[in-house]
């Protein structure tokens, strides 16, 4: 009952936030002004830029990326466009980030943490390599995908945390437009998180990627915070990324995020 209550008076505050022409604003002038100049010289694109060299010394760059995932260099922005995905020989739904971590572990080096910055570029730049491909995450492709995506649905429906809530309570088609915290609710197909991580942060002055992201909302809603590159986690983002495709979207990388 009380997770109920909780809930009721969430969506309670929910409406009373609602945006009202003219009276309250996602941005302040300032902030809005500081968003329009980055648009056109984004400081994430110095994170992509290190992530390429970064990739290409310690790994072999974008032709051992594609001996690896057996696929040619041609297709490789088409595949990368399609992550998640089931990788055999690692035996599970895998986001790039971890693709990376193997591919080191096999060329003998130190593997990097998949919540370092030095991993952020690294995920950034390749995920760039698919800029304008329509993302093409296909959960029907096997069962491991299809098991990915359940769970991924399912971790973002569930109510959990003290306060009763789940990703949908601040994004389901009922809430997206109404603001908390200064911000728009949005959309998570419209606005194709999935084609749009990692992007810099104009908050954090950084790069983030989309599981950090979804750490930084289960923070703040009191949610306990599922790891980077977990299961969980990984589902989450296949499920993510199939809203994205529903509505058509493309890789677009970086973002550049309030």
């Amino acid at each position: 009952m009380r997770k109920v209550l909780l809930s009721l008076a969430f969506l309670g505050t929910m409406a009373m936030l609602q945006l009202n022409a003219g009276e309250q604003f996602a941005m302040s002038d300032a902030d809005r002004a500081m968003y329009t100049e980055m648009l056109e010289n984004n400081p994430a694109e110095i994170y992509v830029e290190e992530g390429g060299e970064i990739l290409e010394e310690a790994l072999g760059g974008e032709e051992a990326l594609a001996k690896f995932l057996e696929v040619s260099e041609k297709d490789l922005p088409k595949y990368i466009a399609g992550f998640p995905r089931y990788i055999k020989k690692l035996g599970n739904v895998v986001g790039i980030d971890q693709v990376l971590q193997v591919m080191q572990v096999e060329q003998g080096k130190k593997k990097t943490k998949l919540k370092s910055g030095k991993m952020f570029s690294m995920l950034a730049y390749v995920k760039s390599l698919a800029n304008d491909e329509l993302i093409n995450i296909d959960v029907e492709a096997d069962e491991h995908i299809k098991a990915s995506y359940a769970l991924g649905k399912t971790t973002y429906l569930t109510a959990r945390g003290g306060r009763g809530l789940s990703c949908n309570s601040c994004h389901s088609a009922d809430i997206v437009g109404q603001v908390l915290r200064t911000q728009p609710l949005p959309d998570l197909g419209e606005v194709a998180v999935a084609g749009t991580w990692p992007a810099y942060r104009m908050t954090k002055s950084s790069l983030r990627t989309p599981q950090r992201r979804f750490q930084g909302c289960m923070k703040n809603a009191l949610l306990k915070v599922i790891p980077i590159g977990s299961k969980e986690m990984i589902a989450l983002e296949v499920y993510i990324a199939t809203l994205a495709k529903e509505k058509g979207k493309k890789i677009a990388i970086p973002g550049l995020k309030r």
